[in-house]
C-alpha cells in the first residue's frame, strides 16, 4: 500500500484545483453535498480499478448525487436504532418536568428525572461505543458500495467483515493513515481559525472557506486510502463479483 500517493494524487491531475474547488463549494450547500459523498465513491472506485486518473469530473452531478442520496438513506438506517433509543430516556425526563409543578408528584418527578439521566448516559456510552465501531466498518461498506451501488450492498455485514478480516493489514493502515490525516487537518483548521479570527469579517469568511477546502482535502485522501483497500481485496480474488454474496445482515 502506497500511503505517500494518497497525499499527492490530486495534484498530479492537471484539473484538480477546478475539480476539487468546484468539490468545495457542492459540498458548503446543504442537500446537494449529497453530490459531493458520491464524489467520494467514484474516487474509491477508480483507485480500485486502477483508473489512471482518480479524480472524477463534475460532469454528471446529478448521478453522484443520486449516490450519496442512497449512502444517506443507509446512514439513518443505520443511525435509528440509536435515536429511537435516546428518545426512551429524553421521554422519562420530558415527564418529570411536567409533573415538577405538581407538589404531589415532585417527588416521583425527581426520581424520574434521575433515572431518565443515567439512562441517557448509560445508553450515550453504548452508542459512542456503537459509532466508533461503524466508523470502523463504514470503509469497507464504501467499497462494497462503490463496486455495486446498490442500497443492499450497504447492508452485507458479513461480507464486508470478511474484506476487513482478509485484508487486516491494509485496511489498518488505510485506517490509521486517515485518523492522523483527519486529526491533523483539524489542529490546522483550528489554528488558522485562531490566526485570523481576530479580523473582523473577513477573518470569519477566510476561516470558512479554509476549513471546508481542507475537508475536502482530508476526504479525498481518505477516499484514495480505502480505494486502495479496495484494490487489495479484490485484486486477490477476494469476494469478487462472481462470488456469491454472503445473506445480509
Amino acid at each position: 500500500m502506497d500511503a505517500a500517493k494518497s497525499f499527492s494524487f490530486p495534484f498530479e491531475d492537471p484539473d484538480w484545483l477546478s475539480k476539487l474547488g468546484l468539490g468545495a463549494l457542492i459540498s458548503m450547500i446543504p442537500i446537494l453535498n449529497f453530490a459531493w459523498s458520491g464524489y467520494l465513491v467514484e474516487i474509491i472506485r477508480n483507485v480500485r480499478n486502477d483508473h489512471p486518473g482518480p479524480l472524477p469530473t463534475w460532469d454528471d452531478l446529478g448521478k453522484k448525487f443520486n449516490k450519496g442520496l442512497i449512502l444517506f438513506g443507509a446512514a439513518l438506517v443505520y443511525l435509528a436504532p440509536a435515536l429511537v433509543a435516546l428518545c426512551l430516556p429524553l421521554g422519562i425526563i420530558a415527564l418529570s418536568s411536567s409533573s415538577s409543578g405538581n407538589s404531589n408528584m415532585q417527588d416521583l418527578g425527581q426520581t424520574l428525572t434521575e433515572a431518565g439521566g443515567v439512562l441517557f448516559l448509560s445508553l450515550l456510552c453504548i452508542f459512542i461505543l456503537y459509532g466508533f465501531l461503524f466508523s470502523i466498518l463504514y470503509p469497507a461498506i464504501l467499497v462494497m458500495f462503490s463496486r455495486e451501488g446498490t442500497f443492499a450492498s450497504c447492508f452485507r455485514l458479513r461480507e464486508a467483515f470478511e474484506l476487513v478480516r482478509r485484508n487486516t493489514g491494509v485496511f489498518l493502515t488505510a485506517w490509521g493513515v486517515s485518523l492522523i490525516t483527519g486529526l491533523g487537518v483539524g489542529l490546522l483548521v483550528g489554528f488558522v481559525n485562531l490566526v485570523v479570527g481576530f479580523i473582523p469579517c473577513i477573518g470569519w469568511i477566510v476561516g470558512t472557506v479554509f476549513s471546508f477546502i481542507s475537508a475536502v482535502y482530508a476526504n479525498v485522501v481518505y477516499a484514495h486510502l480505502f480505494g486502495q483497500f479496495g484494490r487489495a481485496a479484490f485484486g486477490q480474488n477476494q469476494l469478487m463479483p462472481s462470488t456469491p454474496p454472503f445473506p445480509a445482515a
